[in-house]
């Protein structure tokens, strides 16, 4: 997403049009973003086909209001600057790729999480999850994740299964943006599971026992 786009959403925004419809024409739309009028309809019309607005033409003046797409993007945008700006601390966790058994794929796909990881991770995880066995220097790191709040992927019911509910912690494996997913009410065990948009072993080169170093945000 062009960083000007990002700019025509923010200050929709600020006009009050993320919960509601704003009137602005394009020439004052162009006023505010130093931009000519024409350059201002072109924006909105973009903004328009890529589903990051919504548009009611009324008798007098056009009324705009962001989308929940529109306002998501701006919700990632204010998270990537909260990382730089904020981020107070991070854990860098190094484990050796295991194979698993196959249950972080079969939670991974459970409609009901992948529909949360998709809005508070920004990302649809692949199918499946990384293994990362830790050594014992490596395990009190776990218990420092354990406390802190992380992001909360709630459980829920499904055919009289229940499932927990999840902390995700965002993480990058050499600057692949990826999460770390621990069950609120997990036992204790060496392993964390590692999930990303796409498939790390694939797009690392890994496999079993290569050690990677996992620097995860807090």
């Amino acid at each position: 997403m062009h960083e000007k786009q990002i700019a025509t959403l923010k200050h929709i925004a600020l006009m009050g049009g993320v919960h509601d419809y704003i009137a602005i024409s394009s020439r004052e739309l162009g006023n505010v973003l130093e931009i000519s009028q024409q350059s201002a309809s072109k924006k909105i019309l973009e903004l328009l086909g890529d589903g990051l607005i919504e548009r009611d033409l009324g008798a007098r003046r056009q009324r705009i209001k962001l989308t929940d797409k529109g306002f998501d993007l701006l919700r990632k945008e204010y998270s990537d600057y909260q990382r730089i700006f904020e981020m107070k601390d991070h854990l860098v966790i190094i484990g050796s790729v295991s194979s698993g058994l196959g249950e972080g794929q079969y939670y991974v796909n459970q409609e009901a999480y992948a529909d949360q990881f998709q809005k508070k991770l920004w990302f649809k995880p692949f199918e499946g999850t990384l293994n990362l066995r830790l050594a014992e220097p490596e395990l009190p790191k776990l218990d420092i994740m354990r406390k802190s709040e992380g992001i909360l992927i709630k459980g829920f019911e499904k055919e009289g299964r229940t499932f927990g509910d999840v902390k995700c912690f965002l993480a990058t494996i050499h600057n692949m943006e990826c999460a770390v997913v621990l069950p609120v009410r997990s036992h204790h065990t060496d392993i964390i599971e590692v999930i990303c948009k796409y498939h790390l072993r694939r797009s690392l080169g890994l496999k079993d026992g290569d050690q990677v170093e996992l620097i995860v945000s807090l």
